[in-house]
């Protein structure tokens, strides 16, 4: 990855992969998950910190199978059965899961389930070779294959089920007599004195991720699969492959979104919502009937309510618009609340931060906002308040009350034309 950050900590719509990975895992509900850590483990176990997940220590790189193996202790007493996942392949699903753990309990009671796929270029991965009902006759690395072995199209992914009774068992029973000196997790599944199964999964569900282009593609495909399941549930998307949803994006049915909008984390929209174009939202909440954007930033804390305007080349942080209040252009309106069919002007400014903290605007329901004013916070506009354009509000305004914060015009009649003249005189005289 070339990069400081642990590479199971790099995002996919917006979450670190070990996360996507520990949340699909635990929508089965496990006694327990276990995090096995080695190099850059300080910047893991911050992450799962809070997650509930058991952390335990590979010190030294000695192959998957001794990795596998320092999840020893963390199990004792476990005699349920282990999934072993990679925090580097992020979407496999909490279904395909499942799968796993229902074949491995199946009459047969194979000793290992082994997670296949079916790429379109099987390139240099390894193969497995399985009979009609998915019996494991042989797994070999491609560098080991025959020509004919090579010709198999179905794929180790690497991703396994094994019941805990027999996983450490078979852990201490394989070797490391191979170039690299390591103790290979697939050397279980050809141990003698028993059978281990395949069952297959698209391939898109075990990517994996070594590089940056490959982190791209990985982000693609989740983002594809997101798209189509927000226009199946009734979300019109106008170019979807322009749109960008996070990991935990709810959407309404009947919203329309507009082409190059993006969806950070922590965003909730309800149904008959619009987004127009080229706006951003995080961590923000939008009522039934609002509408937002072109060229909108919703930032962390913003809550739009029912019918509200945001219009294009506004920011709100941290603030609640009331049912039908608007601000339409080029207004930061943050750590405020706006009162129901209130009307913010364009340019208007919420004056929130002293440079050492963070002050409250309060507009009452009703007031109208003249363009260009700057209400500087603490402050308080009344219900039903008016405050002229250009004005600069440093005290509180009371309901249905005219603030008027600037000086009086002042018209001197030819003296444009004067300065013309003299001007003029000046630029000649230097010519």
């Amino acid at each position: 990855m070339k990069s400081s950050l642990h590479k199971v900590l790099h995002p996919v719509a917006g979450r670190p992969m070990l996360l996507h990975l520990l949340a699909s895992a635990g929508a089965l509900s496990p006694q327990r998950q276990v995090v096995v850590v080695g190099a850059g483990r300080e910047q893991v176990e911050q992450a799962v910190a809070g997650t509930g997940a058991i952390v335990a220590v590979q010190a030294q790189q000695l192959g998957t199978g001794h990795a596998v193996a320092q999840a020893h202790d963390a199990l004792a007493g476990f005699a349920g059965d282990v999934l072993i996942l990679y925090g580097d392949v992020p979407l496999v699903s909490a279904g395909t899961m499942r799968a796993m753990l229902d074949r491995l309990s199946r009459g047969d009671e194979p000793r290992a389930v082994v997670l296949g796929f079916r790429p379109d270029d099987a390139a240099a991965y390894g193969r497995i070779i399985a009979d009609g009902q998915g019996i494991i006759e042989k797994m070999v690395e491609f560098k080991d294959a025959s020509e004919a072995e090579r010709a198999v199209t179905l794929c180790n992914s690497g991703l396994m089920a094994v019941r805990s009774t027999d996983l450490f068992v078979l852990l201490d029973q394989i070797g490391n007599q191979n170039a690299a000196g390591e103790y290979y997790l697939p050397d279980i599944v050809m141990l003698p004195g028993g059978t281990s199964a395949v069952i297959e999964t698209d391939a898109w569900e075990v990517a994996g991720v070594n590089s940056r282009i490959e982190l791209a593609g990985v982000e693609a495909m989740w983002q594809a699969r997101r798209r189509n399941e927000a226009m199946r549930d009734g979300v019109t998307l106008v170019a979807p492959e322009t749109v960008f949803f996070a990991h935990d994006t709810v959407l309404g049915r009947d919203v329309v979104v507009e082409p190059n909008v993006v969806f950070g984390p922590g965003v909730t929209v309800a149904d008959d919502v619009v987004i127009y174009a080229f706006s951003h939202l995080e961590g923000a909440s939008v009522a039934s009937g609002a509408a937002i954007g072109p060229y909108a930033r919703l930032r962390p804390g913003a809550d739009i309510g029912p019918n509200a305007k945001v219009g294009n080349f506004v920011e709100i942080k941290k603030a609640r618009l009331d049912e039908g209040a608007k601000v339409n252009h080029l207004s930061y309106i943050g750590d405020a609340s706006v009162g129901a069919g209130a009307n913010i002007g364009a340019g208007t400014i919420t004056c929130n931060y002293d440079g050492f903290f963070k002050y409250k605007t309060q507009i009452g329901a009703g007031a109208f906002i003249g363009s260009n004013s700057a209400l500087v916070a603490p402050a308080t506009i009344g219900a039903g308040a008016i405050v002229a354009a250009g004005s600069v509000v440093t005290k509180p305004v009371e309901a249905d009350a005219l603030c008027l914060v600037r000086p009086a015009q002042v018209g001197k009649a030819g003296w444009a034309k004067r300065f013309r003249e003299r001007m003029m005189a000046r630029k000649n005289a230097k010519a």
